[in-house]
């Protein structure tokens, strides 16, 4: 089974940009598809996006355009890069195996001026 462990969190003004690392051990990661979802207090995890271990990439309609997926599979690591921060993308986020089921312990990330 595979252990995900997030980080990139953290506070950004509107308008900036952030990168989410989703890092992977116990398993040959590269054939493990990843998927990036985001939680808001009182609120269900919602998905954002998804790569497969061929390195296509699924993102949700509500993110499509700021949102870019990608994989480094020589560093056991995917990356989610948001673009164009907006207040309602604050939210903890979250790498998960969508297969197995692992989740990782999250990431806050904080939209603020």
């Amino acid at each position: 089974q595979v252990q995900l462990v997030e980080s990139g969190g953290g506070l950004v003004q509107p308008g900036g940009s952030l990168n989410l690392s989703c890092a992977a051990s116990g398993s040959i990661f590269s054939m493990y598809a990843v998927d990036w979802y985001r939680q808001t207090p009182g609120n269900q995890r919602e998905f954002i996006a998804r790569i497969t271990m061929s390195g296509r990439t699924n993102v949700a309609d509500s993110v499509k355009g700021r949102i870019t997926i990608s994989r480094d599979d020589a560093k056991n690591t995917v990356y989610l890069h948001i673009d164009n921060l907006k207040s309602e993308d604050t939210a903890v986020y979250f790498c998960k195996d969508p297969y197995g089921g692992s989740w990782g312990q999250g990431t806050q990330v904080i939209v603020s001026s």
